[in-house]
């Protein structure tokens, strides 16, 4: 079999979800570690960081230069955390496999506050998540929110240089770096429902590349892989991208998926929602028909 070529970003989170997804293809296949090469890819969004991504073309920006790699064929397969994929992926292809997912929920970090109750009035708080920021806006109206981009190590640094008294990062991301212990709390998915997909490793192929696609097979987790239907269902009727604030959180219970959606106006005044239960082979549909009916809800109101 020829070297297997992984494309990634090559931020830490990043580097570390590439080389999860080769101890995972090492182990299914015996295949020994010079077998699998991680190729580094800076993408557009990694290059500026100055500026909102929603004023410089979206999701979109974390993925372009990856997946061009893989239709040059320079690289095999890519490796992405799924909440940055934009509604709809390129012709051509496709997300062979999802790994198991991750605690979905948010951390709240702070060096003065146990939780977002406990932020004094007025408070600053970075992040650059239009969903958690209108999320907040609806929870602490008074709150100060900020721009808060960079990698995880990044705002870290912000947050401990006082720009900010609090910011929020994935669990998932920290957990997978090691940083659990920077948890100030874990906000529940009741309070802040999370993003599309968060938590989740999606690698991605050519839909022609039968070989690549047989190789990734065995490393689909079917769970996550329903949770992550019926969520980018959601998504996908709702047009979302990163300027959208949309929240969309689906679990397997006795069987069944159990989806909650709903999108913001960006000030957080309201909150469109609905929630669907179903069958694993109805995710699609549902993730779907409950976008349709958040979008109808929201209307004009919803900023797309």
């Amino acid at each position: 079999m020829p070297k297997l070529k992984i494309g990634t970003r090559g931020s830490p989170l990043a580097l570390y979800q590439a080389h999860e997804t080769r101890n995972r293809l090492m182990a299914a296949h015996g295949l020994a570690e010079n077998d699998i090469e991680i190729v580094v890819i800076t993408t557009t969004g990694d290059r500026v960081r100055d500026r909102p991504l929603s004023e410089i073309g979206g999701k979109g920006l974390f993925t372009k230069e990856i997946e061009e790699a893989l239709f040059e064929r320079s690289i095999h397969l890519a490796v992405h955390s799924m909440k940055d994929m934009p509604a709809q992926l390129p012709d051509g292809l496709i997300m062979a496999a999802l790994l198991p997912r991750e605690d979905p929920r948010d951390a709240f970090l702070s060096p003065v506050a146990a939780n977002i109750d406990a932020l004094e009035h007025g408070a600053t708080v970075g992040s650059s998540s239009v969903r958690r920021a209108a999320q907040l806006k609806r929870l602490r109206p008074d709150l100060n929110v900020i721009q808060f981009r960079g990698n995880v190590e990044t705002r870290l640094k912000k947050l401990a240089d006082g720009v900010a008294q609090a910011t929020f990062l994935a669990c998932a991301g920290l957990n997978r770096l090691g940083l659990a212990d920077k948890i100030t709390s874990i906000v529940s998915v009741d309070l802040m429902l999370p993003a599309v997909a968060q938590g989740c490793i999606g690698i991605e192929t050519r839909d022609d590349d039968d070989a690549t696609r047989d190789i990734l097979a065995p490393l689909n987790h079917g769970e996550t892989a329903s949770a992550v239907t019926c969520e980018r269902a959601f998504l996908a009727a709702l047009d979302g991208s990163c300027r959208t604030p949309l929240a969309g959180h689906a679990h397997l219970a006795d069987g069944r998926v159990i989806f909650r959606g709903h999108a913001l106006t960006l000030d957080g005044v309201h909150c469109f929602e609905t929630t669907r239960d179903g069958s694993p082979e109805d995710a699609a549909r549902m993730g779907r028909e409950a976008g349709e009916e958040v979008k109808a809800m929201g209307g004009s109101l919803i900023a797309f």
